[in-house]
């Protein structure tokens, strides 16, 4: 049976190792699928056409991330969100500029 907790009881995540592709990936993905989540929904409602701070939002969770990874002391998987973080927040300036 799939669990989220390892047979020592716990987190899995924990058990991540500490590197910053590790983070990276991170980084990436959990902020990604929050985006497509909420770009589908921006696009299928009319009155969130215009709702650009959702996906600031779904950026933002790498900030709660990052101060999870640092309090449990793995400052290396915490550096590799902080880098996905800026390219997702370029993503979002090069989206807002084009949109102009």
């Amino acid at each position: 049976m799939l669990s989220l907790y390892s047979t020592h009881g716990h987190l899995m995540i924990r058990e991540l190792k500490n590197s910053v592709w590790a983070g990276f990936g991170i980084g990436l993905v959990i902020p990604g699928v929050l985006v497509a989540i909420i770009w589908f929904v921006m696009h299928r409602f009319a009155f969130l056409a215009k709702a650009d701070l959702l996906l600031i939002g779904c950026i933002g969770i790498n900030a709660v991330l990052l101060k999870y990874f640092f309090k449990i002391n793995k400052e290396n998987t915490g550096r590799g969100i902080l880098s996905a973080t800026f390219i997702w927040a370029f993503l979002f300036f090069f989206y807002k500029i084009s949109q102009s």
